[in-house]
């Protein structure tokens, strides 16, 4: 029998509820294609910031042994000495690991709400929780852990570990994971340390050993800490651990033999997938391991973009707006006016006035009322059309009648004018007399015989004033030709007879009554 001394340290080492890992780290030979590896740096450098906790895990529902009349339970904790939380950047952060039964862990981010159970098999169950790292790696201080079991109605011997023997909770590889090395973590219960059970071989403290079995390889740990492994297969691969004596025999305590599913796909994009590559450092992730971090500004003025400015792209010069192009003042030209024919004469341009700005010309003086018979004919014609009929019959009184000499024929005098378009003469505008006399008579024959002869719309322009400016009519009808000046084939001016005895001088024309003044 061992001596008092042993039995005292083995009932502290067997008896605890929890024992801090070995300081000694645990070496595993390759087997198959699984291999230990190093952890990730960026969680080493983020683990060294919760060192300092000590957490302590306790229920406050549902009690020891406690008998339910309801399927449906409702769980609530209460954590000492841990911040639970969850980043909401990163989607981690300190939590608690919570199993009921055999069944796969839930993260728990929040102890301020109930966690619910339903649809519970009657019978007895257990509920086991312990905190753990925001990387899903446990506490193993002594308070981290807590179980507790109830029963459904009624107890029954199912799920009901022997608080007598040690007890293994898995914990980690579960779930899907996109990179590699994977965690390998679980919790141990009333479990002696190897150099308490190594101290006297002949106590009853038996040692311990932990195998693992990854997709039929195996291997076996005798340390409590956590391991990075790396070979598993994309897809589904399936992981056993055991509880098992110094002599390889497993212990016979419920829960002591559990197999987890684990999915691997590589190249996931989640938190932890980065910092497992090393795409995240643990300064970025700060927050997960700290509710209170403040991530620094970003001075964004030093950071510049290290990839060399392209050239920009050639524009088409059909997109180019066209340069404006310095040219040296020029006068306005004047639009260019059609180029008149050999046979045409052009006209000077006069300037565009509104016809309420033209100014009338005076009437010439008339002529001596004595006919003479030697005196050189002479004709003075109106520059504008009448607009109205009162400027139609002031613009009459201009114009004399032709002298016809009464040795001269009118067959004769036909012959003498070239052949012209008449130009219409609106003899409406004169008065009549109320008995016409012979002379009349004749001079209406004259003006009849002259309009056959004469163009059409031909246009006679006094000669302007000296003092005022000459004027331009613009032609009213469209696409109108320009006015051409025709030679007269008559004497340029005629004399100007007034019939004072018409019996006395039958050869003689008088002119009209409304055209005297």
């Amino acid at each position: 029998m061992a001596s008092g001394g042993s039995i005292d340290k083995a009932h502290a080492a067997f008896w605890g509820r929890s024992r801090a890992p070995e300081a000694t780290p645990t070496t595993i030979k390759t087997t198959g294609k699984i291999a230990e590896a190093s952890p990730p740096s960026a969680l080493q450098e983020l683990r060294q910031a919760l060192d300092n906790y000590q957490p302590q895990v306790s229920f406050i529902s549902p009690r020891q042994n406690e008998v339910l009349s309801d399927n449906t339970v409702s769980v609530r904790f209460l954590v000492k000495d841990l911040p639970i939380f969850k980043n909401e950047t990163f989607g981690l952060g300190p939590h608690l690991h919570v199993l009921l039964d055999n069944r796969g862990y839930q993260a728990v981010y929040d102890i301020s709400q109930p966690l619910i159970f339903d649809n519970l098999e009657p019978g007895t169950h257990t509920i086991r929780a312990f905190a753990s790292r925001p990387w899903h790696e446990s506490f193993k201080n002594d308070g981290a852990f807590v179980q507790t079991t109830f029963h459904v109605f009624t107890k029954t011997q199912d799920n009901s570990p022997n608080p007598a023997l040690p007890l293994l909770t898995y914990s980690r590889p579960q779930g899907s994971y996109g990179a590699e090395p994977i965690l390998l973590d679980f919790y141990l219960t009333n479990v002696p340390l190897h150099l308490v059970a190594q101290a006297d071989a002949t106590d009853d403290i038996a040692d311990w050993r932990i195998r693992c079995t990854v997709n039929g390889d195996s291997f076996v740990i005798d340390r409590w800490q956590p391991l990075y492994l790396k070979g598993f297969k994309p897809g589904k691969n399936w992981v056993q651990l055991e509880y098992l004596d110094d002599k390889g025999n497993p212990v016979p305590n419920v829960f002591n033999n559990t197999v987890r599913l684990v999915d691997y796909q590589p190249n996931g994009d989640d938190t932890l997938s980065k910092l497992v590559r090393g795409e995240l450092s643990a300064a970025e992730v700060r927050g997960i391991v700290d509710p209170n971090y403040i991530p620094p500004a970003i001075d964004l003025e030093p950071l510049q973009d290290p990839t060399p400015a392209l050239p920009p792209e050639p524009t088409p010069e059909s997109e180019l707006a066209p340069e404006p192009t310095l040219e040296p003042l020029q006068e306005p030209e004047s639009t260019p006016e059609p180029t008149p024919s050999p046979l045409e004469t052009p006209s000077p341009p006069l300037p565009n006035l509104e016809p309420s700005d033209r100014p009338s010309p005076p009437a010439p003086p008339l002529p001596p009322s004595e006919p003479s018979s030697d005196a050189s004919p002479e004709l003075t014609p109106t520059s504008l059309e009448p607009t109205t009929p009162t400027e139609a019959a002031e613009r009459q009184d201009t114009i004399a009648p032709p002298v016809v000499s009464s040795e001269r024929s009118p067959e004769a005098e036909t012959e003498s004018i070239p052949t012209v378009q008449p130009i219409p003469i609106d003899n409406t505008s004169l008065p009549s007399a109320a008995e016409p006399s012979s002379g009349q008579k004749r001079l209406r024959q004259v003006q009849q015989q002259l309009s056959r002869y004469l163009p059409r719309q031909r246009q006679v322009i006094a000669p302007p004033d000296p003092e005022l400016p000459s004027t331009e009519l613009p032609s009213t009808e469209p696409n109108s030709m320009p006015s051409v000046a025709v030679p007269d084939p008559l004497p340029p001016t005629l004399p100007e007879i007034i019939d004072a005895n018409p019996s006395d001088a039958p050869n003689t024309i008088a002119p009209a009554p409304s055209l005297l003044k």
